[in-house]
């Protein structure tokens, strides 16, 4: 009985540590994408009135998590039973991110030929509003692509291993991608705050002080930042998926570099898909009227 009980403890043990030397490539493999993910989720988690940026991240974050719980055991399953079904659900995430960049992309060049009304703006600003359930609603489903990406790289990492060392695999993956992510997003929203609590508790002088202003005036800098590079992010994420799976872009321009050429996939793509959107919400007007 005893020896019994050694014994399966001794193949838990053995278990956790063939799981974390997994985890550990995964999450190395997964590297990329996670920076991606954390320029995209952090430009979006922007924007908001301070009281409500906590409290949109935090919904944000229960939707990535929500996001893992449906992809994890579905790509578990395709993979053992349909893998050539990963390709497709592949490529139409990677029209939605590419949709999404170029959109972006879109906006910064005919925005001024659309300025909003001041009621407009007095309802961005205030709290619980359409505007914020949008960006939130925008933010989980772009979170949703980019985990299936996670959770495909990750999968893809440990696919000769046992089928319990790749289901502990990519759940952790999956849990420390969430956590990671959102926590560092969350450290980045709210440095002004940690910075004006510097400057109040050293009464505006000092080390502590110049620290703080420097965190206060350095936020605006890393939130523009962080919207060019969650835009590149996109298109990057997105032509890459296009490139590693579509044999004739993968071949095409083989003199460019390969981030270069993922960019300008990504970007040719999400203007075909935003001019098909932009004609179907025309022609859905036109029949509404």
């Amino acid at each position: 009985m005893a020896s019994g009980f050694f014994a399966v403890l001794d193949d838990i043990a053995a278990l956790m540590d063939d799981v974390a030397l997994t985890t550990k490539m995964a999450t190395r493999k997964t590297a990329g994408i996670l920076g991606d993910d954390l320029a995209v989720n952090a430009e979006k988690a922007t924007g908001f009135l301070a009281e409500r940026e906590l409290p949109i991240l935090w919904a944000i974050t229960k939707g990535s998590f929500i996001n893992k719980l449906i992809i994890v055991p579905i790509a578990l399953i395709l993979n053992a039973f349909a893998p050539a079904a990963m390709t497709y659900v592949l490529i139409l995430g990677g029209c939605y991110l590419a949709y999404e960049g170029a959109e972006k992309v879109i906006e910064f060049f005919v925005k001024h030929k659309h300025e909003p009304s001041p009621a407009a703006v007095q309802e961005e600003q205030a709290p619980a509003t359409d505007h914020e359930k949008a960006k939130i609603k925008s933010a989980i489903a772009t979170d949703f692509i980019l985990s299936v990406e996670i959770v495909i790289i990750a999968l893809g990492a440990v696919a000769t291993e046992q089928s319990m060392i790749q289901i502990v695999t990519v759940s952790a993956v999956a849990l420390i991608a969430t956590i990671g992510v959102y926590g560092i997003v969350a450290l980045i929203v709210r440095m002004d705050d940690l910075g004006y609590g510097l400057i109040r508790r050293s009464n505006n002088s000092g080390l502590l002080a110049k620290i703080g202003n420097m965190l206060v005036s350095a936020l605006p800098i890393i939130i523009r930042i962080l919207g060019v590079v969650g835009t590149f992010a996109l298109l990057l994420v997105a032509g890459g998926i296009f490139s590693h799976n579509i044999h004739f872009l993968h071949d095409l321009f083989p003199a460019l570099p390969a981030m270069v050429k993922e960019f300008l996939i990504g970007l040719a793509v999400g203007l075909i898909v935003a001019a098909v959107v932009g004609i179907y919400r025309k022609l859905a007007g036109s029949f509404k009227k």
